[in-house]
């Protein structure tokens, strides 16, 4: 699709993504600084609230009960609804300056959060192309209106499941979902039919309430002060859990098939002293996996082995859902409407300016700088065709679907398109792997991250505008979607939301604070609200 072949909309779609370059760079970077992490992401959910209604959406705050989500809508009169969304949840562990050298920003030390994906680039991409289709319908007349939602904690697979179940995906014609390229072949392209698989997360929670109980035997405590000592508590349950799930991870699992589990300890301790056991340990696992019987199979797995070390213990124990995502569907009527407007956009491209950045990070580590230090994949678009032959080589002909992303709940309400676009990546010398922060880094330093950002924004608002104008090309796309779920929504091969359980947000996630020293970074004391 030739750049001439554009219609006059998306040819003011695109001049709107290029006039608002120095904002959405400005913004991007300010998404950046904040930093903040799974379900702590107070200030970016508040950046974003404030911004769409000073573009003139109506926006409802804190959508479905999660705090830092929210839903924004636009229209143009009675029309298709096309549906983008914004991320901003960064991670623990990853608090990186946008600088050519390792250092945390401003006040932090590296333990706090940071962008890796950079979520902060995803976002702010998602918010330029949807200000530059608004601009288009207003300027010529098109009817529809627009859907934008804030989505938080993606890191965990959190909002999304919890969205659909609410309804906030219902009553929209067809979905854009964007991600920075992160693992080839999936750079520059759009999935064709190997999409993101289940993920399901959830946190197991060891209680000792009743510590002298322990050792009790036909009814009677054993005669002694401080008895309840004797009991092992949480923390022993923890480590049960721990080891017995980690030798369920090595024996039980295929080395095949795309399974993983990894986990996370949120809580450890709360003895109040040297004679009391634990009260109190908390241990979070995300399992991804191809299907739904295989999440469902290790989560049963799970459950036995959180019985198992209560038992042992003397304490009680929980199972709180934090993500019950499904596999993503394929539709290659709006896969070949990406590609196409991704042909004309072309892919992104670094100036001398980005060069010379990374050849300072190059020099930083020590390494012989190079006149071309950028892997030349990110200058070159693959057909979608092509890309997912090359994804299937190392997988097993059984398996349909590959590694994670909740971008899949919205496949299985309207038609859903998701691509890649090149985020900025280094040439290795032979036998050299560049450290995490160099990523970080470039994600964060607006002269590399913006070629990936702008070119995502026009790619969104070229597919926008074309599904708002096309209604052939919509027609096809819901005829596709039709068809692999048996008949669209509630059809006999659909799969209906699985979240069952209220939003997560009353965890121990960490956060940043403030108090009269600055801004911190926070791992809470308590389980506030619980």
């Amino acid at each position: 699709m030739a750049a001439w072949r554009l219609s006059p909309a998306q040819r003011t779609a695109r001049a709107a993504v290029a006039a608002r370059r120095a904002e959405l760079s400005a913004w991007c970077a300010t998404i950046f600084d904040f930093g903040e992490t799974a379900w702590r992401e107070y200030d970016s959910a508040a950046w974003y609230v404030e911004r769409l209604r000073a573009e003139g959406f109506e926006v409802e705050a804190g959508s479905a009960g999660m705090p830092t989500a929210f839903r924004a809508e636009w229209s143009n009169g009675p029309g298709p609804v096309i549906g983008m969304y914004a991320e901003y949840d960064g991670i623990p562990g990853n608090c990186q300056a946008a600088s050519t050298r390792r250092e945390p920003r401003a006040g932090l030390g590296f333990q706090a959060g940071g962008h890796t994906d950079p979520h902060s680039a995803l976002g702010i991409a998602a918010l330029g192309g949807l200000l530059a289709t608004r601009v288009a319908m207003e300027r010529h007349g098109i009817r529809g209106g627009l859907r934008f939602t804030g989505e938080p904690a993606e890191k965990v697979r959190g909002s999304k499941p919890i969205h659909a179940a609410a309804g906030v995906y219902d009553g929209v014609d067809a979905f854009l979902s964007f991600h920075p390229f992160y693992m080839a072949p999936l750079c520059n392209t759009v999935r064709w039919d190997t999409h993101c698989g289940a993920a399901w997360a959830m946190v197991y929670r060891f209680l000792c309430d009743a510590p002298q109980d322990w050792g009790r035997g036909d009814g009677a405590p054993i005669p002694q002060a401080h008895s309840a000592v004797r009991a092992p508590g949480a923390t022993d349950a923890l480590f049960l859990m721990y080891a017995a799930s980690k030798a369920l991870r090595d024996s039980m699992l295929p080395h095949q098939g795309g399974w993983s589990i990894s986990e996370a300890i949120l809580t450890a301790g709360q003895a109040t002293a040297d004679n009391l056991p634990a009260g109190l340990a908390e241990v979070q696992y995300m399992v991804r996996t191809p299907t739904l019987e295989m999440a469902g199979a290790v989560a049963e797995a799970l459950d036995r082995n959180a019985a198992a070390a209560a038992a042992m213990t003397g304490c009680r124990w929980e199972r709180h859902w934090v993500s019950k995502s499904r596999p993503g569907l394929a539709n290659h009527a709006m896969a070949r409407l990406v590609w196409e407007s991704m042909q004309a956009a072309g892919p992104p491209a670094w100036g001398e300016a980005a060069k010379a950045a990374a050849r300072a990070i190059q020099a930083e580590l020590g390494l012989e700088p190079m006149a071309e230090p950028f892997l030349p994949e990110l200058e070159r678009l693959i057909a979608p065709e092509e890309a997912e032959a090359i994804l299937r080589r190392d997988l097993p002909p059984s398996q349909a679907h590959a590694t994670s992303d909740d971008y899949t709940e919205m496949c299985w309400h309207a038609p859903t398109a998701r691509f890649y676009i090149a985020r900025p990546a280094l040439r290795s010398p032979p036998g050299f792997a560049y450290p995490p922060w160099v990523m970080n880094a470039l994600g964060g330093m607006p002269v590399t991250i913006d070629p990936m950002l702008e070119r995502a924004a026009e790619v969104l608002a070229l597919s926008a505008v074309r599904l708002l104008e096309d209604e052939a090309a919509r027609a096809a796309a819901w005829a596709e979607f039709r068809a692999r779920t048996g008949g669209g929504v509630g059809g006999t091969a659909w799969i209906p939301p699985l979240c069952d359980y209220p939003p997560p947000i009353r965890f121990r996630w960490p956060e940043y604070v403030r108090t009269p020293r600055g801004r911190d970074w926070w791992i809470p004391a308590g389980l506030p609200g619980a």
